[in-house]
């Protein structure tokens, strides 16, 4: 049955990814194709697509890949279950926080967590760069299409924008703007 499919498959994501959704990505591109709810090339299109709608990244794709292949009934299931763990783990956390803030052992997890977090958010980078940019493998003859120094460009220009603290926002919308307008470039294909 899909829809508990969907709600098993999302609940695991949830239960076994700290770090928020970028953290999740490589999980969750594994799973769906896996499963075969999308294709790759889907995911990492709604991934751009999730990033520009108000809400968690988790919960924006785990409704997007409930709607598409459940209705309305497997969004539903899919976004209940990659909620379900973190909303279940900080009941918990809350009722004996106190108890166990100081614990040594406590400390020594959550800092070889951050690490842990920072290598998912790399590899669903460099997954989402080889889907894109290297759908052929890696080759030089990739980096002579434009896309690859136009998208370098947009990454540079909105990290210095970034780093002068100019608002995500703006950044964002910029971002698209530039996007779209490169879209509109004959033979650019981004």
């Amino acid at each position: 049955m899909i829809f508990l499919e969907l709600f098993f498959t999302f609940f695991k994501i949830g239960l076994f990814t700290i770090g928020g959704g970028y953290a999740m990505l490589p999980l969750i591109q594994d799973e769906v194709v896996a499963h075969g709810w999308l294709e790759s090339e889907a995911v990492v299109n709604f991934i751009a697509v999730s990033e520009s709608t108000p809400g968690p990244f988790a919960i924006n794709i785990a409704t997007y890949v409930g709607i598409e292949t459940g209705g309305i009934f497997g969004a539903v299931c899919a976004t209940l279950g990659v909620v379900m763990p973190s909303f279940i783990i900080i009941l918990i956390i809350a009722r004996i926080y106190d108890s166990f803030k100081k614990n040594r052992y406590v400390i020594g997890a959550m800092s070889g967590l951050k690490p842990a977090v920072v290598g998912l958010i790399g590899a669903a980078l460099v997954s989402v760069g080889q889907t894109v940019f290297f759908k052929d493998g890696v080759s030089l003859s990739a980096f002579t299409r434009p896309e690859i120094y136009i998208a370098l460009a947009i990454f540079a220009v909105m990290a210095v924008l970034a780093f002068k603290k100019l608002h995500p926002i703006i950044i964002i919308a910029m971002s698209a703007v530039i996007g779209i307008c490169v879209g509109f470039i004959p033979g650019v294909v981004i």
